[in-house]
């Protein structure tokens, strides 16, 4: 069992397959040229594989396959199948692209719910937020999943200036399909020109949409990092993702495996324990893994104010949201 030192108990594992990706969404990536890792410094996939293990023996019960995007990585189908083998839930986070062609890999691994990165349900607004004209394959494959029986989260950035027209239509959304729209405060990593007044919070959200639509608290469980609600007779449900107004941290269960095999015990955390390297020198990783979650702070990272007004984002020593893996 991982417990950090203020009593959290950690059990779920995300691990990013890659630091590439087909998009270039710009509140993830830096607006610069973006330089993506070596091969050589990225895990192998029997090294995935390996860590995953060590991993599940030391209490995980839960696994998040990342990106970048995960389904890009040429060997998604071999690591998802390898890992279906181990007594762990497996799940994915997707920007949906792809999901046609792994359709059948998700459905004989045992995959059950995928969440799809979807930050507007406007043709013209996908391609400015991404830079790719793709929003009609990305919807087509949303109902795929539907289709095929998968619980399918949408996971939408609050962008303020862009949410206020949108979010009613998101959760119109959820009348007549059984979709889980969550949308999440925006939050600061390198390169992404974070600033407190681009926050758009989830109280802020929710007066919206109250204008229009009656609904109804559901219940929060204790790792849960969103707020549950839907409107009552609505097939599906939405949240809020309440990073920089109320954060969660509090049951924080969560690790991260970069795709060069770093542990990071925060999303916020700056600080780094080189997993891959010891693996690959023969050394202790379960000594390293216990010594990252022994060091985590209380909240953020350690690295801000609760009170995200009061937030520094040239402060913050992180990397891009693109090179964590979410």
């Amino acid at each position: 069992m991982l417990q950090d030192n203020f009593g959290r108990t950690h059990d779920y594992l995300r691990i990013s397959l890659t630091d590439h990706c087909n998009f270039r969404c710009t509140y993830c990536m830096p607006q610069e040229e973006m330089e993506w890792m070596p091969q050589s410094k990225l895990m192998s996939k029997e090294e995935i594989l390996k860590l995953a293990e060590t991993f599940i023996g030391l209490g995980v019960k839960k696994i998040r396959l990342t990106g970048g995007e995960p389904l890009v990585r040429k060997e998604f189908p071999e690591l998802m199948a390898a890992l279906s083998k181990h007594p762990v839930e497996l799940t994915l986070t997707t920007n949906g692209v792809l999901i046609h062609k792994h359709i059948e890999t998700l459905k004989n691994a045992g995959v059950r719910s995928v969440n799809v990165s979807l930050d507007t349900l406007n043709r013209e607004k996908f391609l400015q937020l991404t830079r790719r004209d793709q929003f009609q394959q990305v919807w087509d494959n949303i109902e795929l999943l539907l289709q095929n029986g998968f619980r399918v989260k949408i996971n939408a950035v609050a962008l303020h200036g862009l949410i206020e027209e949108e979010i009613c239509d998101f959760v119109t959304l959820t009348e007549k399909l059984p979709l889980h729209v969550r949308f999440i405060e925006f939050m600061p990593f390198a390169g992404n020109h974070w600033q407190s007044k681009k926050v758009i919070t989830a109280a802020q959200m929710l007066d919206l949409v109250r204008e229009k639509f009656e609904i109804i608290k559901l219940e929060d469980k204790k790792h849960d990092t969103t707020k549950k609600y839907m409107v009552p007779g609505f097939a599906g449900t939405f949240a809020f993702i309440t990073t920089m107004s109320e954060n969660f941290c509090a049951g924080c269960n969560r690790i991260r495996l970069t795709a060069d095999g770093k542990i990071k015990n925060c999303l916020f955390g700056k600080e780094e324990l080189d997993l891959l390297g010891a693996l690959r020198k023969g050394e202790n990783i379960e000594e390293l893994i216990r010594l990252s979650i022994s060091r985590k702070h209380k909240a953020l990272g350690g690295q801000f104010d609760p009170d995200y007004l009061k937030t520094n984002p040239d402060a913050i020593e992180n990397r891009s949201m693109i090179k964590i893996g979410g």
